[in-house]
């Protein structure tokens, strides 16, 4: 396996791993990653989650000034503040937030899942059901970028879930009067979110899950959430594996990442811009090419020189594409081309070869897969109808991205009748036996006491379906 570098100001390397036969752990250490990981980042962030948990409102004050820049006793966002935003909107922003808001919203209502109820034997009836969450924390990372979009992937899914409390936190901006930015501000009322707080990193993500009484002239508490969703960077990241037993999570979604199989046939101009298109959110961004073609990976490097030329944030660019996280893998054929995206586990991947359909559905881990030259990853972030919010870092490998189960709680009904007890009975006790757990058997033998025929009260809801 092979290394090699660009001598040229953009380090795009190449990782050739033609003529290997490697195994999949060995596989999954060839991927190109960020140098510094999560695991890194946890005693530091670990260190806030504690000092809001102790410190509370006062805590939340001094992060924010050492982190932000910006000094306010309490993070609610005023609604007057919320309401001149809105207000000053630029309409074609609005015009384009309602579509994809529509888009989202058709997308996400279609992914509701039925209930089930199936009669396992005359009287022996199962239901699942699914329940909404009580109350939701949705995070809206700020910083280097704007991320309105980032509002409706969030809060969307959510809403058709039938989540009844929301509240969204997003870093203060000194720009903006110490609030959030007031597109995003806008874009959350426009969804009809009004609780909002200018609360960033981990310790938002602190505050949303551990709550924060109030305190006198504090200005209101913050209840606790039941689930966090939302991207983010490292810090965040971390913080919502950290806080995740005592409230649910979306996924890891960190740093963005992109990975692109192409082959011969692909678009070498295209898969350039969709690269940078990833590389301008974060200098830790990701950006990999996976190839089996030694053509197109050096007609995309000459179009990666000239495209970082021409772009607004070409040093972000260039630092991300250079980084350890970015680069070309070039592999022997399409098959090896596979298995390494499915080694990767890619946040966001696009599928740019001949038969592109076919080869999506051969891939098992992504977040996210875009298929040809017309569905790139910018249109998921916006309009596709699909959620941006997804896993990284390999995560994809056993997490899904956002959407409106992650607001959901399964619930099984158990509705059994007399007789439907008694045929199972003996396996029951002769089950509970077998696990030195008597009582579990006697609890249903005392059901059916010698000489007792008389049935206890029945339910009288078998007969009821779920909706």
């Amino acid at each position: 396996m092979t290394h090699t570098a660009s001598a040229t100001a953009l380090d795009f390397r190449t990782i050739d791993l033609r003529g290997h036969s490697l195994a999949p752990a060995e596989l999954k250490q060839a991927m190109p990653r960020a140098a510094a990981d999560a695991g890194s980042a946890e005693p530091a962030v670990q260190a806030i989650i504690d000092e809001v948990r102790a410190g509370g409102f006062a805590a939340l004050r001094s992060l924010a000034l050492r982190f932000d820049g910006v000094d306010r006793e309490h993070p609610r966002v005023p609604r007057d503040v919320i309401d001149a935003a809105t207000d000053a909107l630029d309409d074609d922003v609005r015009t384009a937030l309602q579509e994809a808001i529509r888009r989202a919203r058709l997308f996400a209502e279609a992914q509701l899942p039925q209930a089930v109820d199936v009669e396992l034997a005359p009287g022996a009836r199962l239901t699942q059901t699914w329940v909404a969450v009580d109350r939701v924390g949705l995070y809206v990372p700020g910083g280097l970028a704007v991320y309105p979009s980032s509002v409706v992937m969030n809060v969307v899914p959510a809403q058709a879930a039938g989540v009844g409390s929301i509240a969204l936190a997003s870093p203060p901006q000194q720009e903006h009067g110490g609030w959030p930015h007031p597109v995003i501000l806008a874009a959350a009322s426009m969804l009809g979110v009004t609780e909002v707080y200018a609360m960033g990193g981990a310790q938002a993500v602190a505050a949303l899950a551990h709550g924060i009484e109030d305190e006198p002239g504090a200005g209101g508490r913050i209840d606790p959430v039941d689930v966090i969703t939302g991207p983010g960077n490292v810090f965040v990241a971390t913080a919502k594996r950290l806080v995740r037993g005592r409230v649910g999570i979306d996924s890891e979604a960190g740093t963005t990442e992109i990975a692109i199989l192409a082959d011969a046939s692909a678009d070498a101009d295209l898969v350039a811009a969709d690269l940078v298109s990833q590389a301008e959110h974060d200098p830790q961004a990701a950006s990999v090419l996976v190839t089996d073609s030694v053509e197109l990976a050096a007609a995309v490097r000459a179009a990666l020189h000239s495209r970082v030329a021409r772009t607004r944030h070409a040093e972000r660019v260039r630092t991300a594409l250079s980084g350890p996280q970015s680069g070309v893998l070039l592999v022997d054929d399409l098959e090896a081309g596979i298995a390494v995206c499915d080694a990767y586990a890619a946040e966001h991947l696009e599928i740019h070869t001949l038969d592109a359909g076919l080869v999506a559905r051969r891939i098992r881990n992504a977040g996210a897969i875009f298929i040809g030259a017309y569905s790139p990853v910018s249109l998921g972030d916006y309009c596709a109808g699909s959620n941006h919010v997804l896993p990284t870092g390999g995560t994809a490998a056993f997490a899904s991205g956002l959407n409106v189960t992650t607001f959901l709680r399964a619930v099984q009904l158990i509705d059994y009748d007399r007789a439907a007890l008694q045929e199972v009975s003996s396996s029951i006790i002769t089950l509970a036996e077998a696990e030195n757990l008597p009582a579990h058997g006697e609890a249903v033998s005392a059901r059916f006491r010698a000489g007792d025929d008389e049935a206890l009260p029945e339910t009288g809801t078998g007969a009821e379906r779920p909706r």
